[in-house]
């Protein structure tokens, strides 16, 4: 009975390839959106505590889904 180990390899490689590109597209978008809420509250003072709220509202979002995340992997 053969095995096929090269079949693997190469599907690994593919999802990690696909996993950088994902992370990378991740990381420009939040980039993005930070670049754009920090241009919103120095033109318009007035909104800079509603999105200083939001933002710490967001990544608590993130934490605990981080958290979750790991929990669920192990």
């Amino acid at each position: 009975m053969t095995t096929d180990t090269n079949g693997t390899s190469r599907q690994d490689r593919e999802h990690q390839e696909l996993r950088l590109v994902l992370f990378l597209l991740t990381l420009v978008v939040g980039l993005l959106i930070t670049a754009a809420a920090i241009y919103v509250a120095r033109m318009h003072p007035a909104l800079a505590q509603p999105l200083g709220v939001g933002a710490a509202v967001l990544s608590a979002l993130a934490g605990v889904a981080g958290v979750i995340g790991r929990t669920l992997r192990r």
